[in-house]
């Protein structure tokens, strides 16, 4: 197998590995399990290194455990700018300081791939570090809106300032 072929293999193991997690933790087992709880979407400012600030926009699935702070959210975002574009897909763990329903300042970290355009500068391909991430939650009446600043740790670090909403299923 050449090189080529060996460094896409062993992405695209870690990408389908990343996606199975999720799954699992979906389908529970015991009552403490997590379970699917929401739907997100998020628009924000990005600024990556090497290219100027861009529109990111991105969605993703929230799990929480009944009675638990932490919530886990697998998540994928989208940038462009001057012929570099950005998909990554992450799988975060944040901890919520109030019980849900009620205003919480938040803390989280995860694990981001990167899978950047081949035109972009210096042909970045792929890369794959930690993010870590804050805000604050506010609930409202069906979604609960959030406020957020974001840094992805990796050769192109990036930093962003994003707002969303989380839309809960069966409330």
């Amino acid at each position: 197998m050449c090189r080529f072929q060996r460094y896409f293999s062993q992405r695209a193991a870690l990408l389908g590995v990343a996606l199975l997690i999720p799954l699992l933790l979906g389908s529970p087992t015991t009552a403490a399990a997590f379970g699917l709880t929401g739907m997100d979407a998020k628009v924000g400012i990005v600024d990556p290194e090497g290219v100027d600030g861009t529109l990111a926009v991105g969605a993703g699935l929230n799990f929480q455990q009944a009675g638990s702070h932490v919530h886990l959210m697998p998540n994928a975002m989208f940038w462009s700018e001057n012929g570099l574009s950005d998909v990554n897909t992450n799988f975060d763990a944040s901890y919520h300081f109030e019980p849900s329903g009620r205003v919480s300042p938040y803390l989280g970290a995860g694990l981001g791939m990167h899978f950047y355009s081949s035109d972009g500068p210096g042909d970045p391909g792929t890369d794959i570090g930690p993010n870590f991430f804050g805000g604050i939650t506010l609930p409202m009446s069906g979604a609960t809106l959030y406020f957020e600043g974001r840094a992805a740790m990796t050769d192109r670090s990036e930093f962003g300032l994003l707002t969303g909403a989380t839309f809960y299923l069966g409330r």
